[in-house]
């Protein structure tokens, strides 16, 4: 456990997340300053609250003049996707400590979720490793973010540039990924839902609707490959499901997640 084997891999794996949580990282920072933020504040924040979602919604919902209770509540509903990450890794924190499972379900971000979710299908993956993956992707957001507190108004970044952000993050998350069949599918089936969508007015729910229409076509397609006898690849063969974490069908599912994980410009 926290070998040096695993660090570097975990480092590897965590580095693509790293480099977008930058991108991001550092508008936030300089939003959190608008408000009167100090880089202590913004530290703590994105320490204890580590949301990009919910540390960009906190400042926009301040301006406008919304309480507290309705800040609150937004954020909350938001990350309640977070849950639904940690509980599907329960598997592969079965033989896990206590405490490395709880901070590594306590660290989970989408992009995370989607690297870790690859790894652990692969079979070659660990809890710590996982737990690292989190911990390096933290701490590039959270120094980013103190930077960009630090710098403050002194940087004018345009809008449409760190909106663009967090969609670069997934895009980098795709394109490393093994083109396995029932990724091809979720990509695919991801992308033509959302312009459907927004070709029909759909814009709000367009990505969502998007994700789990891919994600639900991977399932089927791995479903439908798995009847005629043969496994997608991608996928462990016969016998070792449960080492890998990962039935036919879910590691189908989780293939789609990295296409389609994004909110639509807010994860972490």
């Amino acid at each position: 456990m926290f070998s040096r084997e695993h660090i570097l891999s975990a480092f590897s794996a965590a580095v693509p997340i790293m480099l977008g949580y930058v991108a991001i990282g550092l508008p936030c920072g300089i939003l959190g300053n608008t408000i009167g933020l100090n880089p202590l504040q913004v530290a703590l924040l994105s320490i204890l609250l580590y949301s990009g979602a919910g540390q960009f919604m906190i400042p926009n919902m301040f301006l406008a003049g919304s309480g507290v209770a309705a800040i609150t509540a937004s954020v909350s509903l938001v990350n309640t996707r977070q849950m639904l990450y940690a509980a599907s890794f329960a598997p592969q924190c079965a033989d896990s400590p206590r405490w490395l499972s709880a901070l590594f379900a306590a660290s989970v971000t989408d992009e995370s979720y989607g690297v870790n979710t690859a790894r652990f299908t692969e079979g070659n993956w660990s809890v710590d490793r996982a737990l690292m993956v989190n911990l390096f992707s933290q701490s590039s957001w959270t120094i980013s973010n103190i930077v960009g507190c630090a710098v403050g108004a002194a940087v004018d970044i345009p809008v449409s540039i760190a909106a663009f952000a967090m969609t670069a993050i997934f895009i980098c998350l795709l394109v490393t990924q093994k083109f396995t069949s029932a990724n091809i599918v979720a990509m695919v089936v991801a992308m033509a839902g959302v312009y459907l969508c927004k070709a029909l007015g759909l814009t709000g729910p367009a990505i969502l609707i998007g994700a789990v229409a891919g994600v639900v076509c991977a399932m089927a397609f791995a479903v439908a490959v798995g009847k005629g006898g043969s496994r997608p690849a991608g996928f462990p063969p016969e016998g070792v499901e449960g080492a890998a974490g990962a039935s036919p069908s879910e590691g189908a599912a989780n293939a789609g997640v990295p296409a389609g994980a994004s909110e639509g410009g807010e994860g972490r």
